[in-house]
């Protein structure tokens, strides 16, 4: 019996070619694969629940357009300054 089992630890099982390309090709890319398929669920979710109500991130891509509004035909000052160059012509103090 010991024969048997001195036999079995001194026999070695080599690598075959598909154990190397399993071990160095196809779990990395597997690897890097699941990563990124996380990395982009995880950026789908946050994009879709919180990331579209946020004004500035609908500024940046464009997807709420500001309401362009009309200039005013007279302004705050201009009308402050033209009831004081009314008064002041009413008044005589040229």
């Amino acid at each position: 019996m010991e024969s048997s089992s001195s036999s079995f630890s001194s026999f070695e099982y080599p690598f075959s070619q598909w154990d190397y390309l399993d071990l160095f090709i196809l779990r990395p890319i597997l690897a890097v694969v699941f990563t990124f398929s996380l990395i982009s669920l995880g950026w789908f979710l946050a994009w879709k629940l919180v990331l579209v109500h946020v004004p500035l991130v609908q500024e940046i891509f464009g997807l709420r357009k500001k309401p362009v509004k009309p200039k005013p035909p007279t302004r705050r000052l201009s009308k402050f300054y033209d009831s004081l160059n009314s008064q002041t012509s009413a008044s005589g103090w040229d």
